[in-house]
């Protein structure tokens, strides 16, 4: 079973973020992530981008990702 802090290290090992949080219960994560990678892209697309950073472990280890993602942008105007 995985902890939050796996996928969190998952997702910034494959991803440049600004920042990252993570919660869960080892088959269920909720993620904030923050990426000047999403500038330009739709919701659906920043999401995308998360799943290509977690390749087979969306399939394999991760049972369901909740996401909010955002550019740097947009997290230091909240």
């Amino acid at each position: 079973m995985l902890s939050p802090e796996q996928v969190r290290q998952y997702i910034l090992d494959n991803l440049q973020c600004e920042h990252v949080e993570v919660a869960g219960d080892g088959h269920h994560f909720e993620a904030v992530i923050v990426s000047e990678a999403f500038a330009g892209k739709n919701r659906v697309q920043q999401h995308q981008v998360v799943y290509r950073a977690l390749g087979d472990r969306m399939r394999e280890e991760i049972h369901a990702l909740s996401m909010k993602t955002l550019t740097p942008q947009e997290w230091a105007s909240r």
